[in-house]
This record gives structure tokens, C-alpha cells and sequence, in this order.
């Protein structure tokens, strides 16, 4: 028996060792092909709603650990200030004055497929087929690509369809509009429009859809853990309306004074905005601790590069129930969504990648979505793939620790012809704002074209014009507003079309 018992014991240190040997192997295989990404951009989350970034009424525990574990990037801006041109700057590496879509635009709804999905959505204007998108550029390295929550640029059959622009696979909502309610008919499965039970577009219903998504893109990571991944993960919180499961609510339910809101405006009433609205920012940052927590889980914490930021600022204030104001959502920034001031354009950024990106670092180099592409391959060791139309600058160098290789950017730029039409940009220290480049929003050209001139170092609030006292630096700001201007026959854009011509 004593001699069956050794043996015994021999085998089973073998087999144990062959096992170590083997989790090594696979260990070093992983640390061996290129890292995962998980990218996740919040709706209309403002500048200051982060714990990491100063919010001191919401919760964001989860997202304020990655900031703690990677690197805060306190002067990062979103493509422009609303939707899908935002997503479109992100999508394809070009700023907004060579971006194909420039503004948002609803195509028609159409009638449902099925009795329990009344009508579909058609979705945004249409990225083109021949634009490059960041997605395709990480499929054809060999890449397993996702996308979960709201798309915005496109919708099945026509070339902005996510499975067409380099996604395999995809959940969530095509249209932006359909994203402004939480409990809808259906949700997007790649092409099928799949019915979420119990739900009739209420305040409340039986399917929460980021719930949805979020078990989508968790099944995608697990099937895909074997292979390098990358997941987009646009959720569509905090947008509007507001609309949270009870057992969140319940986390800020009775906190604050908070009146109800009482609907209008294409949103629905709520009892409890404030609370809503709280509740929706912290049940975001629980999915996400989801994601980092499976990738922990199946060993791929350190091969996994997370990103976390917003695609504009905070929505206006009572718009929908929402109070920007009482949770100082932009913080010290002047203006909210659809303004090209800094609370309408910069957006919060946390990145980590253990052992590449230093822990509880902070970086303020100016940078922008359309970084992201060359950003991205660079990180991925690929940075050649990079197509020569996109407008943005790698950097890595800074998100790696090496802040003095760094090449910052002379100038960044943004222009938006909603809103009564609006251009900016940045300059070192130095932003020049453009606004009401269209009379009473016509499609008319405003001869004046004044440029106001703000020194963020000093007045990171724009409260303070200074134009008038350095005319030279308005100037220059002018020759580039002109020069970055492409014209766009699906976005005209008269005043600069003129001064393009010119």
C-alpha cells in the first residue's frame, strides 16, 4: 500500500507540474500576441461626473480603480459635441472638418418585422464604404471585433452597418433615437431585431437593455478569450430619458431634494430625476467593474488595455429631468453638449494596461478622438496601418510613461454646423471660438465671423475674452479654421463653403 501510495503521489506531482507548465505556456502564448481592448464611451457623460474627476454626489468606484491602476488624461476632447459626428471622428481618425458625418440626421422609421416590434428605427446618416474604420483596422490583424450599446452612424442594409465597417458581431441600438429609451420593443442582434420581453417604451419595464448588452459583450469576451479581442463598448448612459431597475434607484432614492420632472420635450416623467440620474451613472460604473472583473478572472487583467471616456458633454440642463447644474456635471467648464466651449467638447479619459501604463499617472496633453486610431495601432504594435487620411497623432508615448518622446499636436480642431454653426480650436494654451456662423440656424452665411479668443492655462472657464488684446493669435486661429475646412456635400456648411472657395 505504501509503495501504491508514492506512486501515487509521483503521478500526481507530475500531472501537477505538467499542468504549471502548461498554464505558463499559455500565459507567456497570451503575453505573446498583441493586447485586448476594451473601449467604453459614455452618452452625453460630463467632464466632472467621475469620482476620479471630482464628482462628489455620484458613485463610480469601479471606473475611479481604473483610474487609480492607469493614467487620468485631464485635457481630452470628444469629436464634436453631439452624437453620431463624434462617433464618426472616433470611427474613422478624422476631425470634423474632414469627417464624413458632421452633424446628426435621422433616417425614417419604418413598421415592425413581428407583432410584439411595432415600428424600427432607421438609423443615422451612413458612414461610407469606403471610409476606414478603426474596427477594420483591428479585423485585419486578426482581431475577434464587438460592438455593444449605440452605434449612430448607419443601420442594417445600407454601408454604415456595424457588420459592415470591420464588427463581427454587435447588440444594442443602430439609432441614436431608439437609444432615448431604456426599456424599448427590441434591441439589434447583428441583423436581427430581437424582442426584449415585458417591454412597451414605460418608464419601467420587464428587459433593462444596457443589462442586455452588457450579458452580450461578457459572452463575447468569454468566447473570444483565446484570441486578441477588441470591444466597443458605446453604452448609451446617461443619456436621456431617465430611466433605472428599482434596485438602483434605491441607492439615492430619498438623498437630495429632488422634485419630480414632470415629462415634455420627448422624454418621460420621472419621480425621482436627480435619483434617476445617479442611479443610471452607478449602475454604468457596476457593468463595467463586470468587464474588468471577467477579464481579471480568466487571467487577462495585464494582456488588456481598458479605455473609459464620454462622447460629449453633459445634456442641457432640465432637459428631460436631467440637472447638470446641481451635479457641477462639466465642473469649472463653460458650456454642455452641442456647444464647442470646453464643457460641450472635453470629455473625461482613464486608461489602463498593467505593467505599460503607470499606475494613479496623470497626463494634460491636449488630445482628441481622432487620436484614437493611431493611438491605437501604435499600442498594438501596428502603428503603420494607420491610413494617411486620419488627422490624428499617436499618444502612446505618453499613456507608456515616455511623456518626453511625446509629439504634441500644433492645433486641434472642431467645427459643427448645428446649433447656429460653430468652430473652435485649440492652440497650446490659446482656443478660439466661432459661433452663430449661420443666421437664425438658415443655411445663410454670417459675414461677421467673429472669433472670440480665451487662454485656457489662465481661464479654463471662457469667461474672459481676450481677442481684442492679441490680435496676431486670432489670426492664426482664422488661417486654420479656413485651411482644416473640407466641403461636404452631404453637410453643407455656407460660411465656410465660401470661405473655402475664396
Amino acid at each position: 500500500m505504501h509503495r501504491l501510495t508514492a506512486v501515487f503521489a509521483v503521478v500526481c506531482l507530475a500531472l501537477n507540474g505538467f499542468a504549471a507548465l502548461t498554464d505558463a505556456a499559455e500565459t507567456a502564448a497570451r503575453r505573446q500576441r498583441p493586447p485586448n481592448v476594451v473601449f467604453i464611451v459614455a452618452d452625453d457623460l460630463g467632464y466632472s461626473e467621475l469620482g476620479c474627476f471630482g464628482q462628489e454626489k455620484i458613485r463610480t468606484p469601479r471606473i475611479d480603480e481604473l483610474a487609480a491602476e492607469g493614467m487620468r488624461l485631464t485635457n481630452h476632447y470628444c469629436g464634436n459635441p453631439v452624437c453620431a459626428t463624434s462617433r464618426c471622428v472616433l470611427m474613422t481618425g478624422k476631425h470634423s472638418g474632414h469627417a464624413t458625418i458632421r452633424d446628426n440626421r435621422g433616417m425614417a422609421r419604418m413598421p415592425g418585422d413581428r407583432p410584439e416590434i411595432p415600428f424600427v428605427y432607421g438609423g443615422q446618416e451612413p458612414i461610407p464604404d469606403d471610409e476606414v474604420t478603426v474596427a477594420e483596422l483591428f479585423k485585419a490583424q486578426g482581431y475577434a471585433t464587438a460592438a455593444f450599446g449605440k452605434w449612430g452612424l448607419g443601420a442594417t442594409g445600407n454601408s454604415g452597418d456595424p457588420l459592415a465597417q470591420g464588427f463581427d458581431h454587435f447588440v444594442g441600438y443602430q439609432c441614436q433615437a431608439h437609444a432615448h429609451n431604456f426599456y424599448p420593443y427590441y434591441l439589434v442582434r447583428d441583423h436581427e431585431h430581437v424582442p426584449l420581453p415585458g417591454n412597451n417604451r414605460d418608464l419601467t419595464g420587464e428587459t433593462y437593455a444596457p443589462d442586455v448588452y452588457t450579458e452580450a459583450a461578457l459572452e463575447f469576451i468569454r468566447g473570444h478569450q483565446d484570441e486578441p479581442f477588441f470591444v466597443y463598448y458605446p453604452t448609451i448612459v446617461p443619456h436621456l430619458a431617465l430611466q433605472v431597475p428599482e434596485d438602483s434607484l434605491n441607492e439615492y432614492k430619498g438623498k437630495w431634494d429632488d422634485p419630480a420632472y414632470e415629462g415634455g420635450k420627448g422624454y418621460l416623467p420621472h419621480p425621482h430625476p436627480r435619483a434617476a440620474y445617479a442611479a443610471m451613472v452607478t449602475r454604468m460604473d457596476r457593468d463595467i467593474g463586470r468587464l474588468m472583473d471577467l477579464v481579471s478572472e480568466l487571467g487577462l487583467k495585464e494582456e488588456t488595455i481598458f479605455v473609459f471616456t464620454s462622447d460629449n458633454g453633459p445634456t442641457y440642463d432640465r432637459l428631460g429631468g436631467s440637472d447638470s447644474e446641481f451635479f457641477a456635471s462639466a465642473g469649472p467648464l463653460r458650456g454642455l453638449k452641442g456647444s464647442i466651449y470646453e464643457g460641450g467638447i472635453r470629455v473625461p479619459l482613464v486608461v489602463r494596461w498593467p505593467g505599460h501604463v503607470p499606475a494613479g499617472s496623470e497626463s494634460d496633453l491636449p488630445t482628441a478622438f481622432y487620436d484614437w486610431m493611431p493611438t491605437l495601432m501604435d499600442l498594438i504594435g501596428k502603428p503603420e496601418t494607420t491610413p494617411a487620411s486620419s488627422d490624428g497623432l499617436s499618444f502612446a508615448s505618453t499613456l507608456l510613461g515616455r511623456g518626453d518622446q511625446q509629439s504634441p499636436h500644433e492645433y486641434l480642431v472642431w467645427e459643427f454646423p448645428g446649433y447656429g454653426g460653430q468652430q473652435a480650436v485649440r492652440m497650446g494654451d490659446w482656443k478660439g471660438v466661432r459661433q452663430n456662423l449661420l443666421v437664425k440656424n438658415a443655411k445663410q452665411r454670417n459675414t461677421e465671423l467673429q472669433i472670440e479668443l480665451y487662454n485656457l492655462k489662465e481661464d479654463v472657464g471662457e469667461s474672459r475674452d481676450v481677442a481684442a488684446e492679441h490680435p496676431e493669435v486670432v489670426a492664426e486661429i482664422a488661417k486654420i479654421m479656413r485651411a482644416e475646412h473640407t466641403v461636404s456635400k452631404l453637410f453643407p456648411f455656407p460660411p465656410l463653403d465660401a470661405l473655402a472657395a475664396e
